[in-house]
């Protein structure tokens, strides 16, 4: 890795007369090692085009850019995009674009598929974002998160402490820790560490296209009230009885007793199948 000054947000803050913005879940991660271990989790080829989701002030977007052929930087904040073009300037294989990457088709911002995706990003919108990507072409093949470290162990639980964050990042692909990263290594410092979270993605999801639509609305349903059995939560969550909700569940060899955690995304895939055919 080549030498990259360490840069002081705060003081860039400062100077462009702004604050980080406690809405848009703003921290800027400054520690020279994390953002080191962040780029290395990427595992960039000199060939990779980038796409990272909301670079801040350009702190990380100096590593991967220093590895990578291209990289696109989008970010939300107007604001900032003065003093991120500005750290920037010295790299000219890094495009800026200012906009919300949920209203921006993939393919505006990269030609072909197998990219990586960079994100430091508040976790309310993890899963819409992981949709938004891996829904459109070209699609990535890695995607390396920066997420609070309690996220990040929810989006890799196994059956029994499944959620509808996980099940929607691995039903795309599998995901594992790369790195923990601790609260003083941002400016401000949050309340609680993080952690590096890589998503190697499936060639192709594991629920079949065209069922994940229902897919969603059926975990979606199953999770909108974890406390109830899956009957009684899919009977409210998709408005159908609960003797069809129990006949559904046991067509394919569900207790209907059981709650939604505990099942897996084959369980999943087996219900939503059936449904389907069943139409």
């Amino acid at each position: 890795m080549i030498s990259i000054p360490r840069l002081d947000a705060s003081a860039l803050l400062k100077r462009y007369g702004l604050r980080a913005d406690k809405r848009l879940g703003q921290n800027f991660l400054q520690d020279p090692h994390a953002l080191e271990r962040i780029a290395a989790a990427a595992e960039i080829q000199p060939t990779d085009t980038v796409l990272e989701i909301g670079p801040g002030l350009g702190s990380l977007t100096r590593y991967l850019a220093a590895s990578a052929r291209e990289v696109v930087a989008v970010e939300l904040d107007p604001e900032l995009i003065p003093p991120l073009k500005a750290v920037l300037q010295p790299y000219p294989n890094v495009r800026v674009v200012h906009g919300d990457i949920l209203k921006i088709a993939p393919s505006e911002l990269v030609r072909e598929a197998g990219y990586l995706v960079v994100a430091n990003i508040p976790y309310y919108i993890t899963s819409a974002i992981v949709r938004h990507l891996l829904e459109h072409e070209p699609k990535p093949r890695r995607l390396v998160l920066t997420v609070q470290k309690e996220v990040a162990e929810r989006i890799c639980a196994q059956p029994g402490g499944m959620s509808l964050l996980a099940l929607s990042v691995q039903v795309y692909g599998e995901p594992r820790i790369a790195g923990r990263i601790p609260a003083e290594a941002f400016f401000p410092a949050p309340k609680v560490d993080s952690a590096v979270l890589c998503v190697e993605i499936y060639p192709v999801p594991q629920v079949p296209q065209e069922a994940l639509d229902t897919f969603f609305k059926f975990i979606k349903a199953g999770f909108s009230q974890k406390r109830k059995t899956l009957r009684n939560a899919l009977s409210a969550g998709l408005h159908i009885r609960p003797t069809e909700a129990e006949e559904l569940l046991r067509e394919v060899g569900i207790d209907p007793m059981r709650r939604a955690e505990t099942l897996s995304i084959e369980e999943w895939k087996r219900l939503v199948e059936n449904r389907l055919s069943t139409d």
